[in-house]
């Protein structure tokens, strides 16, 4: 008798154990920058979202990423621009604009990663040279590679 009641709470505390585990492991993270890129990510966010900012060594954007299990982010077929593979899918950049800065070059588009998540993806350049790398390290992203850290 004895046994069993020092089992079930050492059950039910695995099992806490277990669930926050599991929680920890669900909950969105950035994914891994390609090697040698120069880059850092900035987060923000919460269990719900996360916000990744690819930063360069002056800190300023390259390209940026919200993960979440929907997104605002509404594609018009008429804003249609490059092609591309992302996560290992076909994908369609979009046109966008930035209000106070009419000469920024833009570029959106949304890919589904798994049933419950998604990345909308932005990428806002000075040239069309730097918007072609934006877009090629977008590419490159890896959202499968098993991370340590949420850096």
């Amino acid at each position: 008798m004895m046994n069993l009641l020092l089992r079930g709470p050492l059950l039910a505390a695995a099992c806490a154990l277990g669930m926050v585990t599991a929680a920890h492991a669900q909950s969105p993270s950035c994914p891994q920058l390609p090697a040698g890129s120069g880059l850092s990510w900035e987060q923000r966010g919460n269990d719900a979202f996360l916000i990744c900012s690819a930063v360069d060594g002056t800190g300023r954007e390259v390209f940026g990423l919200a993960l979440s299990a929907d997104s605002a982010f509404q594609p018009r077929r008429g804003n249609r621009e490059e092609r591309g593979v992302v996560a290992g899918q076909e994908i369609r950049w979009y046109r966008a604009e930035v209000a106070n800065q009419p000469d920024l070059l833009v570029r959106e588009t949304l890919v589904e990663l798994d049933r419950d998540r998604v990345a909308h993806i932005w990428v806002r350049r000075q040239s069309e040279d730097e918007l072609v790398e934006g877009l090629g390290l977008v590419e490159r992203l890896d959202f499968d590679a098993p991370r340590l850290s949420r850096n």
